[in-house]
């Protein structure tokens, strides 16, 4: 399936792949009576900047955005209550734990003296203060399918599957070298005809020029600019778009690149597990990017006027990183659950995910750890667009041996919704399945922390994850006796429903009108996160 990047589309990528909307709806609610199915009634007036910023936080009723009703479950449910922490694992590509916007919300180990130098707990890392970084100084990695292309093919069917897709994606990418390269010389052109790098839709229709070159530009670039919306910038978006076509050339799929040898370990040995260092956020902030985002969304400060707001800041963020530019390895994600578990993680989120797994019962014993130890593991579905029920399109770490079969309670598998309700609310890019994705959160343009004090919209079931887990959090914090089992099942019951129709994947024939079904086939539970209902019933169910 993907590395990184695959699980955190750029804006730009999305721009260029898809686009579509449809009629937004909504459903009347008594105060404190769960938000069901939904009625249609259409939004007359645009999304604001303001909406834009936190729609993940807002009410199907009061907005007529199919957010989490996060803000309307603080303004009814939460007020005058006092909640408990709660240690959220990050395990990503690091944080940056400095973050303006995330002061106060970074786990803290207090068996550990900081500096000294020394195992001060007796774990097998030595200042361990702020969680681990599993990865040391490497960043780009392979993805695994070429990790089992370069070992050879020895017969299986593993191999012949892996080259294919290799040969595939490659093919692939190469292409999107050539779209890239196109579009940052429109780009470029644009950008000489207007003397500035950054530039807005209004600019364009300034050019007027004879030559058929800067015509062209100016037509590409307006049409760029009408599908993207207001938050579109087209320096760092083609720049993020670049490095991501390049780093899967250079990095990713080139299979005389060894991302491994600066570690220093043997991947294939999980016995050997004390290695990487105590820099959480890794050896370059800007790389923490998609595991910064992912923590802002579930901590960042609320009500503060700095950037977003987290769903809960009753949390402590722990950051494990062991997740690449590239492929994660089996062993590292194993053992960055067993480090979250033993630090007292009991929400752990996993922005992550692959097509091949070599060693995947390392990861599955690492699961089942977890599961004895009440953890609940938040899982993105990924980004492919695929029905992950088919063997072929399996989303690595799953929770079911057979891709049948849970074989445990406490793994729950979310999808991504976009902010306009209808039949085109789920996400082209997400993948779904009835059998192995378990409910849909926002995961299109959402807002949150990134390095350095910033702040940026990204998409992706990378971001509908922090979702879900932010609001298993919540439910943790108020109800701390609920089982990660029974909170699994609160997220998954408590939903408001898709529509009766929706579109799944996308779209192979942009110049058609795609197909609607049943939205039976989107997941379990045909259904949305939905904060507000997920505590009205964490409240009930802690009563029985």
């Amino acid at each position: 399936m993907s590395h990184i990047k695959s699980n955190c589309f750029s804006a730009f990528a999305l721009i260029v792949l898809a686009g579509c909307s449809a009629t937004l709806h909504a459903q009347a609610s008594a105060a404190k009576t769960p938000i069901i199915a939904p009625l249609a009634i259409v939004k007359k007036a645009p999304v604001t900047e303001n909406e834009l910023k936190r729609w993940s936080h807002l009410d199907l009723l009061k907005d007529s955005i199919p957010g989490m009703s996060v803000d309307k479950a603080y303004a009814e449910l939460l007020q005058g209550k006092t909640g408990k922490k709660v240690i959220v694992g990050i395990v990503d590509s690091g944080v940056d734990i400095e973050h303006e916007d995330l002061k106060g919300m970074i786990w803290t180990n207090p068996k550990e003296i900081p500096g000294n130098g020394i195992d001060d707990d007796k774990n097998g890392f030595i200042d361990d203060v702020h969680g681990w970084n599993f990865l040391g100084n490497a960043v780009h990695e392979n993805l695994e399918l070429t990790r089992v292309v370069k070992k050879g093919d020895n017969g299986s069917a593993e191999y012949k599957n892996a080259l294919a897709q290799y040969n595939e994606k490659y093919e692939k990418a190469l292409k999107d070298k050539q779209q890239v390269d196109f579009l940052l010389e429109v780009h470029n052109t644009i950008k000489k005809q207007l003397n500035k790098t950054t530039y807005k839709l209004e600019d364009l229709s300034t050019i007027t020029s004879t030559d058929p070159k800067v015509e062209r530009s100016k037509m590409i670039m307006t049409q760029i600019f009408t599908n993207a919306g207001p938050t579109f910038d087209p320096e760092a978006e083609l720049k993020e778009y670049s490095d991501q076509v390049y780093n899967e050339l250079n990095y990713n799929l080139n299979k005389e690149f060894d991302g491994r040898k600066a570690v220093g370990d043997n991947p294939e040995d999980i016995k050997d597990n004390h290695y990487g260092n105590n820099i959480v956020f890794g050896p370059e902030k800007e790389e923490a990017l998609h595991g910064t985002h992912v923590a802002g969304i579930i901590a960042q400060v609320r009500g503060n006027n700095l950037g977003g707001d987290g769903i809960s800041n009753n949390v402590e963020i722990l950051t494990v990183r062991a997740v690449p530019d590239g492929d994660e390895y089996d062993k590292d994600i194993a053992l960055a659950i067993r480090y979250a578990v033993d630090n007292g993680a009991k929400v752990i989120n996993g922005s992550f995910g692959k097509s091949f797994s070599p060693h995947k019962q390392w990861v599955y014993d690492a699961i089942k750890y977890a599961a004895k130890k009440d953890v609940l593991i938040v899982h993105a579905a990924g980004n492919d667009g695929y029905n992950i029920d088919e063997t072929k399109n399996i989303n690595y770490p799953n929770d079911s041996e057979d891709n049948i079969k849970e074989y445990t309670n406490n793994v729950i598998t979310i999808g991504a919704i976009n902010k306009e309700y209808g039949e085109h609310v789920v996400a082209g890019f997400s993948n779904f399945g009835k059998i192995n994705v378990d409910v849909f959160a926002p995961g299109e343009e959402i807002y949150a922390t990134v390095p350095n004090n910033k702040y940026k919209y990204l998409q992706g079931t990378s971001m509908a994850s922090p979702n879900a887990a932010g609001v298993a959090a919540l439910i943790r914090s108020y109800y701390p006796k609920l089982k990660a089992s029974q909170v699994k099942q609160i997220l998954m019951d408590s939903g408001v429903a898709l529509p009766a129709k929706v579109v799944l994947g996308e779209n192979p024939n942009p110049d058609q009108e795609a197909v609607a079904v049943s939205s039976a086939e989107s997941s379990k539970t045909a259904k949305m996160v939905n904060a507000y209902n997920a505590l009205l019933m964490a409240e009930k169910m802690s009563k029985k």
